[in-house]
């Protein structure tokens, strides 16, 4: 059975896409990067022993941020350098996750939607572990934007990777007490009253493009109705802490680079259909193994899941800000 990559897929499958459906200018730029990559089309170049024991012909990458095939070295090479940086102490994934009536308002200004989601979030907990009430200190935060679900859907969470601790205003470390970093119920208030906050003050200044047939003032009733705790989660997960930052860290470096398809999930393609499994649980099933099942979509269905998750432009994917600020 032939190989299935990203890069089989698009030569067949854009053309006629593109045809049908008009792509954003960095989606069409990152589909003609990857289409040639590691290919005679852009060169290559020999590495060979001075004594001729060993020569071997390299095919040139297009080191796209989209490509799958040049995704594995840069989040290596990123995680290389993040031992040094964390601080030794326990660490606390934190997932902040916007309801799905948002999605249309998101699909509409990804740029925009993306920088108020790491702002209210950065907000949200450094206001309220700055209290006294909780920690009383500036903890340290970095964030990885990862807008796909395991069926490719859009779904824009935003993991965090959070010190267990932080710096008091008079310069001493502050560790979290009773291993409890902040109640679930009342970082989720805290982010829906931000995040609903700070959508109003983009709407207000014209920031916000509206989806199709919306109004601003249907914009707002939506607002309004998310407002209701009871009928509209606002999900935000704090899962147990760990003893080390570097595994929590390992799971954000998976935004990094690549996209939302690596090549070792397609595993067919017949010319009309792209089959990739994903994960159903983060269960572990009888054999120890994740469980998964397959998905089968069309060339049309898979490239419409696809584009939806291409980062524009000088897009930063990784925030970091409190104790693991660059300044």
């Amino acid at each position: 059975m032939a190989l299935v990559t990203l890069q089989t897929i698009c030569p067949d499958a854009l053309p006629a896409y593109e045809r049908r459906y008009p792509l954003p200018a960095h989606v069409r730029t990152a589909a003609r990067a990857l289409m040639p990559c590691r290919t005679a089309a852009l060169g290559g170049h020999v590495q060979a022993c001075p004594d001729g024991h060993v020569s071997r012909v390299w095919d040139t990458s297009c080191r796209h941020r989209s490509c799958p095939q040049c995704a594995s070295l840069q989040p290596e090479r990123w995680l290389a350098l993040q031992p040094a940086r964390l601080l030794a102490c326990a660490h606390y994934p934190v997932i902040f996750t916007l309801p799905h009536e948002l999605h249309p308002l998101w699909r509409a200004n990804v740029p925009v939607m993306s920088g108020l989601l790491v702002q209210v979030a950065r907000d949200t907990l450094g206001t309220l572990l700055a209290a006294p009430t909780y920690l009383g200190a500036q903890p340290g935060l970095l964030a990885a934007l990862h807008t796909w679900s395991p069926t490719l859907v859009l779904h824009p969470p935003l993991p965090c990777v959070v010190t267990g601790g932080g710096l008091t205003p008079d310069g001493h470390w502050q560790a979290v007490r009773h291993g409890l970093l902040l109640p679930g119920r009342v970082v989720m208030a805290v982010f829906r009253g931000k995040m609903r906050s700070a959508l109003r003050r983009a709407l207000a200044r014209n920031a916000l493009v509206l989806p199709e047939a919306r109004r601003p003032q249907q914009v707002r009733n939506l607002l309004n109705r998310l407002g209701q705790a009871q009928t509209t989660p606002w999900t935000v997960h704090i899962r147990e802490r760990y003893r080390h930052g570097a595994g929590v860290v390992t799971s954000l470096a998976r935004s990094l680079r690549g996209g939302p398809v690596k090549n070792a999930r397609l595993v067919a393609w017949d010319g009309d259909r792209v089959t990739c499994p994903y994960r159903v649980s983060p269960e572990a099933d009888a054999s120890g193994a994740p469980q998964q099942a397959r998905m089968t979509l069309s060339r049309v269905a898979f490239l419409q899941r696809w584009r939806l998750h291409g980062p524009a432009p000088q897009t930063r994917v990784v925030r970091a800000s409190g104790r693991y600020h660059h300044s």
